[in-house]
């Protein structure tokens, strides 16, 4: 007997083949982030990439050449600077943090990279002015950070929807916390709880359009701080789409 799909289940059969198909990366694309990821401008990151997975990031996030980039409490520049490798010299990079980074001072110092711009701004306000609408905004590992402040995380998230034009991406990646436990985590265990992010973020208006679980360690309790840990934290990894 033939088997044939019943109409009715036919959009949702289209949608999940191309899906599943989205999520394989083409031999051109695989190989342009890898080779992003053996720049040598990127020695000092070698040591975590083994963690944190560079070339999936790259492909969860979508990032292309050309593309405008705001990395929000970039840190010491990992996130930046692979970006900013990324989008190329059509592209740059704005790398926010509230107060100078000396780690990302240092960075600059050592591998200049001319489309990769430190920029100081609050949180809650953190998109500089005269910005072109964005491509893509990343919060990597810090919005558990941002909510342990006394930030308007209403206002920020606004803000960052505001600035990304439409077809634009925000990726969150941060370390999970328990379910249902919120921000009660952040500032102790430094984690947050996941449903929590999507909820916030869509009320600011955008959509989940991805979720990946590339950083996922099912085995993490997540009672300690990801810092104590002798083994990697459980991370979820979400993309959010400004239709």
């Amino acid at each position: 007997m033939r088997s044939r799909l019943v109409p009715s289940l036919l959009p949702t059969a289209l949608a999940l083949i191309l899906a599943a198909c989205a999520m394989v990366p083409a031999p051109e694309e695989q190989s342009a982030y890898e080779a992003v990821v053996a720049s040598p401008l990127r020695a000092q990151d070698r040591a975590e990439d083994a963690q944190r997975l560079p070339v999936e990031f790259l492909r969860f996030a979508r990032a292309r050449p050309g593309m405008q980039v705001l990395d929000i409490w970039s840190g010491g520049g990992y996130t930046s600077e692979l970006l900013a490798l990324e989008v190329g010299a059509t592209g740059h990079v704005w790398s926010q943090n509230d107060k100078p980074s000396k780690r990302l001072a240092e960075r600059l110092l050592t591998a200049p990279q001319a489309n990769l711009e430190p920029v100081i701004e609050a949180y809650d306000n953190p998109v500089p002015p005269g910005l072109p609408p964005l491509d893509l905004v990343t919060i990597v590992m810090s919005y558990h950070d941002i909510a342990a402040l006394p930030v308007d995380r209403g206002q920020l998230d606004a803000r960052l929807y505001a600035a990304l034009k439409h077809g634009g991406h925000l990726v969150v990646i941060d370390h999970a916390a328990r379910a249902g436990s919120g921000t009660s985590d952040s500032p102790r265990l430094h984690r947050i709880d996941e449903a929590l992010v999507i909820e916030e973020f869509t009320r600011a208006g955008f959509r989940l359009e991805g979720q990946s679980d590339y950083l996922r360690h099912p085995e993490d309790p997540r009672s300690v701080a990801f810092f104590d840990m002798k083994t990697p934290s459980d991370k979820f990894a979400l993309r959010f789409l400004k239709s």
